[in-house]
């Protein structure tokens, strides 16, 4: 799997579509978009902390939640394709972060959306300010202002 992880470029995540994502048309269902969404997040943290989601929560005791997700289907990926999961923060704000997500097949845009998310203290479920080093971890994969 292909990973990459510029400054100001979004970060890629590669992956094969499996048959159990596929619904009975042979295409990928919409609903799993928001999976491979999930993924892709998962992966990008991976990526900034040089190890896993759990590291944010171990070392900063926060943890983060969806507010908001939206999609927009603009082609289909079926079984056995291989997708390029792309993910691009372009809102570093004082408690949430903006993710743009596309899924692309060589090069072909098939789905485009976005994910709001807000941390919150991993304690108390409340909402709480990014720790600066969490924004800087961050900034690697942030779109120019």
């Amino acid at each position: 799997m292909r990973q990459t992880a510029r400054a100001m470029a979004p970060f890629v995540h590669t992956l094969r579509v499996r048959y159990h994502e596929c619904d009975a048309q042979g295409i990928v269902f919409n609903a799993q978009y928001f999976a491979y969404f999930d993924i892709a997040m998962t992966e990008l943290w991976r990526a900034a902390f040089e190890r896993s989601y759990a590291t944010m929560i171990a070392d900063h005791g926060i943890d983060m939640v969806v507010a908001e997700a939206t999609a927009r289907f603009l082609g289909s990926a079926r079984f056995d394709d291989l997708v390029d999961l792309e993910a691009q923060i372009t809102r570093l704000g004082t408690t949430g972060i903006t993710t743009r997500m596309r899924v692309l097949r060589a090069g072909e845009l098939l789905v485009e959306g976005e994910l709001r998310h807000v941390f919150v203290d991993a304690t108390s479920w409340t909402s709480t300010p990014m720790p600066t080093a969490v924004r800087s971890a961050l900034g690697r994969f942030a779109a120019p202002s």
